[in-house]
């Protein structure tokens, strides 16, 4: 079995979205019946010295649309037979367009957040949508919002979550030099790490910046410590100010994956607690860091606390609910990831994709399991 998988980028990719690739191409590769996986990515990569034996991972098409499309059709035009095409965003659905020109292999759609909660602005990507095969949402919530406008069979469809790299991402000591570089010796640590991008403001660090003077009242040594970096940076930081929130508020910029668990470390609780999020990796890494979480009960995030089972869900809308569940989650200790969350292992994340190859697969090689991969 030959397996083409269209993503904008996996390894070394930044953000979630790359993590769950670099994730999906590993336990693609390790499917029994796949023989070669191909995988095409949008941008340029940092490709590992050692990647699965089966797994081709061209780089040709990086230049822009017109080179990836015309790498594509090189591919597909070159005798190249693939029995399964993955696409890894809504946004390169037309690219599955020239697939299923030339292959009859099933397309198997990955659904990552608000991209695709409704239709785009691509009639071409919207009907491409509503013709895949299957499709994978990484979470329950994105299932929902897809299907709502896609209008495809619900049996069409699956929910693989995140994976944590757990030896990475653990529990560790406080990191003295970043304490010394932002200030927080003696001080009560709440953090968010999350794109600064006026597209995302879902991400609800605006509704945190809008009860910190409470909460501050409250926890006198608190500061917010704002990880991340973009074009909406000025326009928050205008905010701390008109609201006299230098003293409890830290912008970190960007951090580096190198940096991120030092980061984590240095908090007494990460909060992403939006209106928008698909999944929410940052608060699998965070909680695998030993630091207590708390998500939205709006958007996907809340999966990633398996509805509150690992962390604190609340209602970011609710200022008084907001509050009292940052309050609560600083009650809890650090240093511990929480009891189950290795229900998000990479271990896990495997046998849930070979899973849905053989329920997916027109024709699985091995026996079928059943219904247990369908909503999970």
């Amino acid at each position: 079995m030959r397996a083409l998988v269209l993503i904008h980028g996996a390894f070394g990719a930044p953000g979630g979205i790359g993590k769950f690739n670099s994730d999906l191409l590993k336990a693609l590769c390790a499917y029994g019946p796949v023989s070669e996986v191909v995988a095409l990515p949008r941008h340029p990569p940092e490709v590992p010295a050692h990647l699965p034996e089966n797994l081709h991972y061209l780089t040709e098409g990086t230049g822009g649309v017109v080179a990836y499309l015309a790498t594509l059709v090189r591919l597909l035009m070159t005798g190249h037979r693939f029995d399964l095409v993955i696409c890894g965003h809504v946004n390169l659905l037309p690219a599955t367009v020239l697939c299923r020109l030339r292959t009859p292999a099933p397309i198997l759609l990955v659904l990552h957040g608000i991209d695709a909660w409704q239709p785009s602005r691509r009639r071409l990507a919207n009907w491409a949508a509503r013709r895949v095969d299957y499709f994978i949402a990484v979470s329950e919530t994105t299932k929902r919002r897809f299907l709502s406008w896609a209008k495809l069979p619900e049996d069409r469809g699956f929910v693989l979550p995140n994976c944590v790299d757990s030896e990475q991402f653990r529990p560790g000591p406080r990191n003295k030099e970043l304490i010394e570089r932002y200030g927080l010796e003696g001080r009560t640590v709440m953090m968010t790490l999350a794109r600064l991008d006026s597209r995302e403001r879902y991400k609800g660090i605006d509704e945190i910046l809008d009860i910190l003077p409470e909460l501050a009242a409250k926890v006198p040594d608190l500061v917010y410590l704002v990880a991340g970096d973009g074009a909406d940076r000025p326009r928050l930081e205008a905010k701390v100010k008109s609201l006299d929130l230098e003293r409890h508020t830290v912008f970190t910029g960007y951090v580096a994956e190198a940096e991120k668990a030092d980061h984590y470390r240095l908090a007494d609780v990460f909060v992403l607690a939006g209106r928008g999020e698909g999944f929410g990796i940052v608060l699998l890494e965070a909680m695998a860091c030993g630091v207590p979480a708390v998500a939205s009960k709006l958007d996907g995030s809340r999966e990633a606390v398996l509805n509150g089972a690992l962390g604190v869900v609340v209602d970011p809308t609710d200022r008084a609910d907001l509050q009292a569940g940052i309050l609560a989650a600083l009650q809890r200790p650090t240093g511990a990831s929480p009891e189950g969350l290795a229900h998000f292992s990479y271990p896990n994340f495997e046998t849930r994709l070979h899973e849905i190859l053989d329920l997916a697969l027109p024709t699985p090689v091995g026996a079928r399991v059943g219904d247990s991969a369908r909503g999970r």
